[in-house]
């Protein structure tokens, strides 16, 4: 079973199949698309990590669409979850 999925190639985060601890390095697959990321901080499984640097403002791409809006800079390798994106559903003021 691999430690973690990516669903699309336009994602920018994975989702752990199971706890990852720091400095575990994991292979990601999407299509053709191959990578490997170091785990820079424990990532509960069912949690999203950041497959590449996000900048504070972008999107967040999970099944190939966008999930939400990263509030900092986030880190490849990091933990993404409510304590640095936020949701744009149901908001008027951003689309």
């Amino acid at each position: 079973m691999s430690a973690a999925i990516l669903t699309n190639t336009k994602d920018n985060v994975a989702t752990a199949t199971m706890r990852l601890n720091k400095d575990d390095i994991i292979s990601l697959k999407a299509g053709d698309h191959e990578i490997s990321v170091r785990v820079m901080q424990e990532i509960p499984s069912g949690h999203k990590l950041a497959i590449r640097n996000i900048r504070k403002g972008e999107a967040v791409i999970k099944y190939g669409e966008i999930i939400g809006l990263a509030t900092c800079e986030i880190h490849q390798g990091e933990h993404v979850h409510v304590h640095n994106i936020e949701g744009l559903r149901g908001r008027g003021d951003k689309k």
